[in-house]
């Protein structure tokens, strides 16, 4: 049987940092950027653990904005 693993994509420019994906993602693969923030000012999300995301889309689902696209992948 393959397993399913995960790929993030943020666009980081519309989003706000509402912190709503990093309190959601089970695995705790999101934070907020420390020292960056984008064209409007804001602290943006990012994933901080590579390769482990398992696709829930836990965090595509509750950001307001859609700033998230979650993609799946079988893994042979």
């Amino acid at each position: 049987m393959a397993k399913i693993k995960g790929a993030i994509i943020i666009d980081q420019e519309r989003c706000k940092g509402c912190n709503l994906c990093v309190v959601a993602c089970p695995l705790n693969l999101l934070a907020l950027a420390d020292r960056e923030v984008n064209k409007k000012g804001y602290r943006f999300a990012k994933q901080i653990v590579k390769d482990v995301c398992n696709g829930c889309s836990s965090c595509a689902i509750v950001c307001p904005d859609g700033c998230i696209t979650v993609y799946k992948k079988k893994i042979d």
